[in-house]
């Protein structure tokens, strides 16, 4: 009789963890995106706040100080941006007004382009060149095309906006309340799953602080490289382009969105010369950095084999959006982990 109500009580509370847990959840839910971009941010950091706090600041001002360099790093970019974009509107809108009137000419590379320049460049001619067909494509783009777009991104901003400030503020509680949060986490990991839950934990930390350090810190490093290949070939905007190249090189492949386009507008412009130059050293540093210096970074700290890696990161950017390049392959560890721990022979008991 005892047991039986035993067993009553355990079902009754696992029934009424799992309602409140997926009660929070569904209160959560928008905001969520926040709280694991808080997480990924504090994972990849932990040792600096860890410095920062046995140099004196203690807990609430290593995580204040910490909180506010990131909040610097993470919001001047954005302001670069978007002071660069709204510069460049009235140049695009001189530009767009000046191809409805006159036409867009013909580029001189265009019919040199082998096999079909001719057909090519007889295409622009006749739809492109003359005012009256520049005219109808460009029509409405300066009335309520923009005002559409404009609209979207504004919402688009808003909302990003608000999820980096409940990433930052969630943040600094994860700084200053990290290690008791860590010490209950290892307590209920090794209550619910015994001495492996704590080294599974410990995989997941490993993954998603090597994964930093794999897309963003390297991704980073092309920025700044093909940042030097854009000044070097007289591009306009380098700042701009070095900062969209380093923020989609974190995510593998992103970085030719930008260089190849780059490399399309020289070829517009006539400048054939530097639009080589620009794909051969993008194509050359994102090959090294996505085939060499990030699978050593991401698989030597997590034990996890290149294709795991390359499969977490594009399954997770799938599954996830962007947050999900860190998620994933903190998964895959965790998958791994449990494999090898089960694929152990088991020793002999003693007899």
């Amino acid at each position: 009789m005892a047991s039986t109500e035993w067993d009553l009580q355990r079902i009754a509370r696992s029934a009424l963890i799992i309602a409140v847990a997926a009660a929070a959840v569904w209160i959560l839910w928008r905001f969520l995106p926040a709280l694991a971009w808080a997480c990924v941010l504090a994972i990849a950091t932990w040792p600096l706040r860890q410095t920062l706090a046995r140099r004196g600041l203690g807990r609430t001002g290593a995580a204040a100080m910490l909180t506010l360099v990131l909040a610097v790093v993470l919001v001047m970019p954005l302001i670069g941006i978007g002071i660069e974009g709204a510069h460049d509107g009235g140049a695009i809108m001189a530009w767009i007004h000046d191809v409805r009137q006159n036409g867009l000419g013909t580029p001189d590379w265009l019919a040199r382009v082998p096999v079909i320049g001719e057909t090519l460049s007889t295409w622009w001619q006749a739809n492109l060149s003359p005012p009256g067909a520049a005219r109808s494509m460009f029509g409405h783009a300066e009335t309520s095309g923009i005002i559409s777009f404009t609209r979207t991104l504004g919402v688009e901003v808003a909302s990003r906006l608000t999820i980096l400030v409940f990433t930052l503020l969630a943040l600094f509680f994860l700084y200053r309340d990290g290690p008791s949060l860590m010490e209950e986490a290892h307590a209920i990991a090794d209550r619910l799953f015994g001495p492996p839950g704590g080294h599974l934990g410990r995989n997941a930390v490993a993954a998603v602080r090597a994964t930093v350090n794999g897309l963003v810190f390297v991704g980073l490093g092309e920025g700044v490289l093909l940042g030097i290949t854009y000044w070097a070939v007289g591009m306009h905007h380098v700042i701009l382009l070095t900062l969209a190249t380093g923020v989609l090189a974190a995510v593998p492949f992103g970085a030719p969105v930008i260089f190849v386009g780059a490399a399309l507008f020289l070829l517009a412009e006539s400048q054939t010369t530097a639009a080589i130059v620009i794909l051969v050293v993008g194509f050359l540093v994102v090959f090294v950095a996505d085939h060499f210096i990030r699978p050593i970074l991401i698989g030597s700290s997590t034990r996890l084999p290149f294709l795991w890696v390359l499969l977490g990161i594009f399954g997770g950017l799938e599954t996830f959006g962007l947050i999900g390049v860190f998620l994933g392959p903190a998964i895959m560890s965790v998958l791994i982990a449990i494999w090898r721990e089960g694929a152990k022979t088991p020793e002999p008991a003693a007899s």
